[in-house]
């Protein structure tokens, strides 16, 4: 079965598609292998994307930005997660696998079992709650409550002098933790590098999302019109991903005329008139695999000054394509992309992200990171099962648009493969086709009509 294959979206009984317990096993397998390598004890997670990836446990999107959720692993057993409300109920009942473990440590020695998984002495479902961001009012210590809770798992498995590795944390549970005499270190590198190599199923994931994208860009291009506002872009696309089975539309990056220079990084509600060029990102997630994925359009027609912008984004894009293979590096890749001085800016963190790379995953920016801030002197090896988008940008000459195109890569054995199909070696026009008295309007032409002509452009 090819790895970059896609099946439909629902679990069926007469083909093999992504298998679940295999996914959350060998994302597993991956931490415990990580935290081994590492001087850590254990890793305490309060980021979603992580608990995730440790656990395979998720209530909605609405909490993503609230570190209201935690989860522990340790070297001696398998994650503990403490979750809000009734979802720590929810998972008792529809998570089983918090219930058994793969670590002598943890498991109940009493208990029958069958093969590497054991019945657990206590159940990794448990009801607890960090701060609500501070919500909470500090007197009722509910920082200090995670502290003893993390506590009470490091000195049962004998891991208290040990350093606690921590994704991101609220200041409160921080001291909390020290006051404990925790020991706290960043633990976030430990999960990047875990899931910097991605398994067979993630990268069938990541594949199905990236399809679905392909299917948004159909709808967008035939919805593309003069007097189409951004905003109603990003709401079809929401709807068509929302319509095809995604968990959650992260984000619809829409952006269009003269707002393509510089890149604003957020849509708005700016009318789409004859003539602009429009680019768009889409970020989304399906089973927790995310996509980020940029496409540029010109709508009626395109300038030749657009027309040779979208060819110099294309040129860095394939030379940067070209480069990709196990053993080659992000400096490799970086070197062919242009100095940010070269395209108007003065300096590369000025520049930073337009002529870039990013590892997707379960959160839109992992391992490795492309970019000519920081590869050259900390260069990252390509290694196969890689999974990253790379990002290229382009200012049209006539200082009006933009191209912006993101290709997905998966690192294979020998090269990569795209895994973002929408059309993009050239550029597309959408929009009605208008005619005129002598036939079909000529689609590369500037939108100031008075440069179509000899006169208008000083030539007579």
């Amino acid at each position: 079965m090819k790895v970059t294959g896609t099946t439909g979206t629902n679990a069926v009984d007469w083909e093999e598609r992504v298998d679940m317990a295999r996914l959350r096993d060998e994302r597993l397998a991956r931490l415990h292998a990580e935290l081994e390598r590492s001087s850590l004890g254990a890793v305490l997670a309060f980021d979603f994307s992580n608990i995730r990836y440790m656990s395979g446990t998720h209530i909605g999107t609405w909490a993503m930005d609230k570190l209201i959720r935690f989860a522990l692993v340790t070297r001696r057993t398998d994650p503990i997660v403490w979750d809000f409300g009734s979802a720590a109920k929810h998972h008792a009942l529809y998570n089983p696998w918090l219930d058994v473990t793969t670590a002598e440590a943890d498991a109940d020695p009493h208990a029958p079992h069958e093969g590497a998984k054991r019945p657990r002495m206590e159940s990794g479902a448990r009801a607890g709650i960090s701060t609500l961001r501070g919500a909470f009012p500090p007197d009722a210590d509910l920082a200090g409550d995670v502290a003893k809770k993390i506590k009470r798992e490091l000195e049962k498995f004998g891991l208290a002098n040990e350093p606690l590795g921590v994704d991101v944390v609220e200041l409160p549970i921080l001291f909390a933790l020290q006051r404990e005499g925790i020991d706290v270190v960043d633990g976030q590198q430990v999960f990047m590098e875990a899931r910097r190599i991605k398994t067979n199923d993630e990268i069938r994931l990541l594949t199905q999302a990236a399809s679905m994208v392909d299917a948004a860009y159909e709808e967008l291009h035939r919805f593309l019109r003069p007097g189409i506002r951004e905003n109603e872009a990003v709401g079809l696309v929401a709807k068509t991903l929302y319509d095809l089975g995604s968990e959650y539309v992260e984000g619809v990056n829409a952006i269009s005329g003269e707002r393509c220079a510089p890149h604003p990084h957020v849509f708005s509600d700016r009318l789409i008139r004859p003539g602009d060029p429009a680019f768009f990102d889409i970020l989304h997630s399906f089973n927790g695999y995310r996509t980020c994925y940029y496409r540029t359009f010109a709508v009626g027609s395109a300038s030749q000054a657009q027309h040779d912008a979208y060819a110099r984004a294309r040129e860095y894009m394939d030379r940067a394509i070209a480069l990709v293979k196990p053993g080659a590096t992000t400096a490799d890749v970086v070197s062919v992309w242009p100095k940010a001085e070269e395209f108007g800016f003065p300096d590369e963190m000025a520049a930073f992200a337009l002529q870039y790379g990013h590892g997707v995953g379960l959160s839109i920016w992992e391992k490795p990171i492309f970019s000519r801030l920081t590869s050259f002197d900390h260069p990252e090896i390509l290694e196969e099962g890689m999974v990253f988008a790379l990002e290229t940008y382009w200012p049209s000459a006539d200082g009006w648009g933009a191209a912006r195109i993101e290709e997905e890569v998966v690192v294979t054995a020998d090269g990569c493969e795209v895994i973002t199909k929408f059309p993009a070696e050239e550029l597309i026009v959408a929009g009605r086709q208008y005619f005129t008295i002598d036939g079909p309007l000529n689609l590369n032409r500037d939108a100031q009509s008075h440069r179509n002509t000899t006169w208008g452009r000083g030539e007579a």
